[in-house]
């Protein structure tokens, strides 16, 4: 949260986490996953520095759930998240771990939540702070199976908005997180807390929605932060709640084209600063204000109501604004948390389910098989029939599922064969499982080698009207204008978040000289190969510009061939690829 507030003295360096994609905490006694969150919840945040007992507040307040604020590192480079970032805090039983129990056999929960604004302001948040993806996931595992949790929640605001390489680190943890989650029967949702409009997420928060789709990170629920817009207005906090999250909802409906206006509203939270917020008395959240949006929020079906913080849902210090402890207004204590507590419900969770292949990619040669195993799990309501199959699989090889029909929870085979005139390249298979609830779909990369084409590139003049074995970022496609030549030529998609990489992997010989040639247009137009060699060239041209990137194999002779732009710089266009 944007409040503001002072970060406990003399924090010490911490040791780095011990990582890997599979850690499972030491001492952790529950063998079972945790129990999925209601499809509608009321989770306030609790401000974790006071020494107050969360189980506490929580039963005086009526507040079941809560949002434990906040973990991050004792110091910028530790892989390690604190409690506070405070070192006598550990992610252990001994810390908060009896609260939580105490919670639960209240028939709530807690959501722990990363990052914050002084975290994200000090370098401290996890992902900014620590440089190893494996090491940020190892700690969201710890984090899980620690203290049993089913969701987590990511405060990203202030400089964590700006930092890409901490984005796209972070949204790569989510990724192995919720792979590992799927492989073991654990229900894990994952959300994003970002700072808002008055008419939805700015570029820099959509940013991080944009890079978690492109890292194939599910989000769950992405929560706005109504309250300071810093914008010298002052506000109807109630009017602003709604029209920012109409906002949000047409801007994850662009991201996201796949899913019902249900399950988009269903994917939003909202979380206010009750009282006078640390902006000032302009905006003001009041009592009268926390009915309007909670029958509103009841209306459109929203996944997550919460408030800044529990700690200050009392009238202790009226006309103070952005305190800690107290809302700056006239109020009974707990007057905001008893208007928002019958949000939870308790009765009205979704079935949906979970797929991954395990494991997600494979190799093979022309003429040979191989398989993968398809994990499906329940991460909300009950197991239902889960319809499988294949799509994507090139001439020459033949993907298929058995059984093509499990109940979630349950597991199935991908197949996959190949004959010898299967061309060499890497291509994505696409597992999609349908159900009742919806669709989901895991991703599965087939790397084919064998015989070599002539050119080295498959569809390197792009003419077969379709993009593989080309794999691309978000935006990157098969264009008919502008062309070199034929029908066709690869377009990727540069933007602020992404060079907009398109690429494909081909075997050549071992220890062998060649040159990459191919035509590019557009800014900062880039061609090159990596992995078994590297070596690039680049052009700058509103023109068709042919450009040449000699190179040597390795002893293993595989390359990757690629084409993209630059931050910022549009899309580039690239035809008539070869390698001599």
């Amino acid at each position: 949260m944007r409040l503001r507030r002072t970060v406990q003295a003399a924090l010490t360096a911490c040791a780095t986490l011990a990582a890997s994609a599979g850690l499972v905490a030491a001492g952790t006694s529950s063998a079972q996953a945790a129990t999925p969150l209601p499809s509608r919840v009321f989770a306030p945040y609790f401000e974790s520095w006071t020494g107050q007992s969360p189980a506490t507040l929580a039963a005086q307040s009526g507040a079941k759930y809560l949002t434990m604020a906040f973990l991050q590192a004792a110091t910028k480079g530790s892989c390690t998240p604190y409690w506070n970032g405070d070192t006598s805090k550990p992610v252990a039983a001994s810390t908060f771990g009896a609260d939580f129990n105490t919670i639960r056999a209240n028939g709530g929960d807690v959501i722990p939540s990363f990052g914050g604004y002084t975290a994200d302001n000090t370098g401290t948040e996890l992902a900014d702070s620590c440089t190893d993806v494996n090491q940020i996931a190892a700690a969201y595992q710890n984090l899980i199976t620690t203290y049993d949790i089913s969701r987590i929640d990511l405060d990203i605001e202030d400089n964590s908005l700006t930092n890409t390489a901490g984005i796209d680190r972070r949204n790569k943890a989510i990724k192995i997180v919720e792979d590992w989650a799927a492989a073991n029967g654990r229900n894990v949702q994952f959300s994003y807390t970002l700072p808002t409009t008055t008419s939805g997420l700015a570029d820099s928060g959509l940013a991080v929605l944009r890079n978690a789709v492109s890292n194939n990170a599910r989000i769950d629920v992405v929560n706005m932060m109504t309250f300071d817009y810093y914008d010298g207005a002052t506000h109807d906090m109630a009017a602003d709640t709604q029209t920012s999250a109409q906002g949000l909802y047409n801007q994850l409906a662009k991201l996201y084209p796949s899913k019902t206006p249900t399950q988009l509203w269903g994917s939003i939270g909202i979380t206010e600063m009750v009282g006078i917020d640390d902006y000032g008395a302009a905006e003001t959240f009041t009592v009268a204000n926390a009915n309007t949006v909670y029958n509103w929020a009841v209306s459109k079906g929203i996944n997550t109501l919460s408030f800044w913080a529990l700690q200050r849902d009392n009238g202790g210090c009226v006309g103070k604004a952005g305190d800690d402890n107290c809302s700056g207004i006239a109020q009974n204590t707990w007057d905001f948390s008893h208007i928002f507590a019958p949000f939870t419900s308790g009765s009205t969770v979704t079935n949906d389910f979970s797929v991954a292949v395990n494991p997600n990619s494979g190799t093979v040669k022309a003429g040979s098989s191989t398989s993968a195993t398809i994990a499906t799990s329940v991460t909300a309501g009950s197991a239902q029939s889960v319809n499988l199959s294949v799509s994507g699989a090139p001439a020459g090889v033949t993907a298929t599922v058995t059984p093509g029909s499990v109940t979630a929870g349950s597991g199935a085979t991908l197949n996959i064969s190949t004959t010898s005139a299967a061309a060499a390249g890497t291509y994505p298979l696409t597992v999609t499982a349908t159900a009742p609830s919806g669709t989901h779909t895991a991703t599965y990369s087939l790397t084919v080698t064998g015989a070599t084409p002539s050119t080295g590139v498959v569809n390197g003049g792009l003419e077969t009207g379709s993009l593989a074995p080309w794999t691309c970022q978000s935006g990157g496609a098969v264009v008919s204008t502008p062309v070199h030549s034929g029908s066709y030529a690869l377009q990727a998609a540069a933007t602020a978040s992404q060079t907009g990489d398109c690429s494909q992997t081909v075997t050549l010989k071992p220890n062998t000289s060649y040159t990459l040639s191919g035509w590019v247009q557009g800014n900062y137009a880039y061609i090159g190969v990596s992995g078994g060699a590297t070596a690039s060239s680049w052009a700058n041209s509103s023109s068709w510009t042919k450009l040449s990137v000699p190179f040597t194999t390795d002893a293993t002779g595989t390359v990757t061939v690629y084409l993209h732009g630059w931050y910022g710089q549009g899309n580039v266009y690239g035809d008539d690829f070869s390698i001599a």
